[in-house]
């Protein structure tokens, strides 16, 4: 089985729909991303550069922003992973950061529009119960995510986003085989920071992530939130669709990233967390698909 064309072609299309002229280059994105986690920490969103039409949610709830991890946000730790789309003006972050001094996961999505924030996506983990796996220590410094690929290794934004969506059509059936999903041979997946494939997994048949035996999960949507042509990078909104896993009416929501280059997908890295299927894609549904 191969990915869906129609699956394809529309997220393309939502993806591409918001290309404009950038007027916020890669270190304008990253600033902002700066700019916004030390206003959170100091409790004060007046430090932002804000659209009047600013939307913000926090887990997929509308929120004002300087509500929800705002109220007592108290550091940012040395673990940040940018995700930068130029072209669509969207910084995207995950981040550990420090609630009241106990440390969360933070996912988070800019838009900038006229140097700009005009909306703001989070997702905050606090626990293992709220995500499952919780592993902070290996989440101590930026990975190879942000690491800068070589120009002769980058690939075209059409084409990491095809190859990044191999990853959800194997889950949709239950088999990154019968997809023929493009898996590197050193390529591995962190969950919350738990290694959960490839080199180092403990657990029974992990180390292949391919061949890996997963569960179908037939009502996952998905989300392009960001591409990032410079470090290879296309980061994934999916609400994976009620199963028997995580409680009726629940479902689990990943910020996922893919390191790719070379046709083949290296890295996945997830920021998850348990919420309610009914959310959608997380209150942003323009350009999910099924």
């Amino acid at each position: 089985m191969r990915l869906s064309l129609c699956t394809l072609s529309l997220t393309l299309l939502a993806a591409g729909a918001t290309l404009q002229a950038a007027d916020c280059d890669r270190a304008c994105l990253a600033g902002f991303v700066t700019q916004y986690l030390d206003a959170m920490v100091v409790h004060n969103p007046a430090k932002l550069p804000l659209s009047a039409s600013l939307r913000f949610t926090e887990d997929g709830v509308d929120m004002k922003l300087g509500e929800g991890l705002w109220k007592n946000a108290s550091k940012v730790r040395t673990y940040r992973e940018d995700v930068l789309d130029v072209p669509q003006g969207v910084a995207a972050s995950r981040v550990v950061v420090e609630e009241s001094g106990t440390p969360v996961l933070l996912a988070m999505r800019l838009k900038i529009a006229d140097r700009k924030i005009t909306e703001v996506e989070t997702q905050v983990t606090r626990t293992q119960k709220e995500g499952a796996l919780f592993v902070l220590d290996t989440l101590q410094t930026p990975g190879p995510m942000s690491t800068p690929l070589d120009k002769t290794q980058r690939t075209p934004r059409e084409d990491l986003i095809k190859a990044a969506l191999f990853y959800p059509a194997g889950l949709k059936i239950g088999s990154f085989v019968k997809v023929d999903a493009p898996f590197a041979s050193d390529a591995y997946r962190l969950e919350n920071g738990g290694r959960m494939a490839g080199k180092g997994c403990t657990r029974a048949g992990c180390e292949d992530i391919k061949g890996q035996k997963i569960m179908a999960h037939p009502g996952i949507s998905t989300r392009v939130l960001a591409v990032d042509e410079e470090t290879g990078v296309v980061l994934l909104r999916m609400n994976f669709g009620q199963t028997s896993s995580y409680g009726e009416g629940n479902a689990l929501m990943c910020w996922e990233a893919f390191k790719i280059y070379g046709g083949q997908i290296h890295g996945v890295e997830a920021f998850m967390k348990i919420m309610p299927v009914g959310l959608g894609n997380g209150g942003w549904d323009t350009g999910a698909v099924n």
